[in-house]
């Protein structure tokens, strides 16, 4: 299943990305108020204008394919991509309270480069992403609580 990766905003300016698996999608979560900002966690979320991308890095490469659910309706598809995202976060460095820490440490090159997860305030992403290091909070859904 391709999923549609969209420039997002916030009322503050923060712009980050969201995927989704069609314009709809994003219609629907957005009316919700499902959707909001990594940085600042504003629901005043908006989709900007933005150009065509191709993730072509990987061109010579088969292309990878995701397990068909048993279900082949909407809710299937999204019950096994929210799976196969659990499994990912869950194969992360779990650093808790020391993650903004930590997330500097590998900006600036002092610990090993890896994917990790933990917990920090807004004051903390907000001072992270405006050094330059990339930080997104995960939904409920995905927390560590769920993820045991």
């Amino acid at each position: 299943m391709a999923l549609k990766v969209f420039d997002l905003a916030c009322d503050a300016g923060h712009v980050f990305e969201g995927w989704f698996t069609s314009r709809e999608e994003f219609d629907r979560q957005c009316e919700r108020g499902l959707l909001c900002c990594p940085v600042c966690d504003s629901k005043a979320v908006t989709r900007q204008v933005s150009a065509s991308r191709l993730n072509v890095s990987g061109a010579s490469r088969a292309p990878a394919t995701v397990p068909a659910p048993s279900d082949a309706g909407d809710a299937g598809r999204q019950a096994e991509m929210l799976r196969q995202l659990r499994e990912w976060v869950r194969s992360t460095d779990n650093v808790g309270a020391a993650f903004a820490t930590e997330a500097r440490r590998i900006h600036e090159g002092d610990a090993p480069a890896r994917p990790i997860r933990g917990t920090a305030s807004a004051s903390e992403r907000q001072a992270l992403v405006e050094d330059g290091i990339a930080v997104m909070p995960l939904p409920r859904i995905l927390d560590d609580e769920q993820l045991q």
